[in-house]
């Protein structure tokens, strides 16, 4: 099984410069230094690249923190 939490951390690392970052399930830009906008497109981006996967507008709009991410690259992961 994938532990996406374990996989996302160092990609969060990377783009939020917070090379220390304690990455949860209910982290968000609201918990998080540095998740702005932009932080948040380039995560996405990152996100999308290193799983293969596409989000749809919708999808994003709808996430609420890392744990709703998580949840649906398994579902996209899955889907393969």
């Amino acid at each position: 099984m994938t532990d996406y939490l374990v996989e996302l951390t160092p990609i969060f690392r990377d783009i939020l410069d917070l090379p220390d970052l304690n990455l949860t399930r209910q982290s968000n830009a609201n918990t998080v230094e540095g998740w702005d906008s932009l932080a948040h497109v380039n995560l996405v981006t990152a996100v999308q690249k290193h799983y293969k996967i596409r989000f749809a507008l919708g999808e994003l709009s709808e996430l609420k923190d890392v744990g709703e991410m998580i949840d649906l690259i398994a579902t996209k992961t899955a889907a393969r």
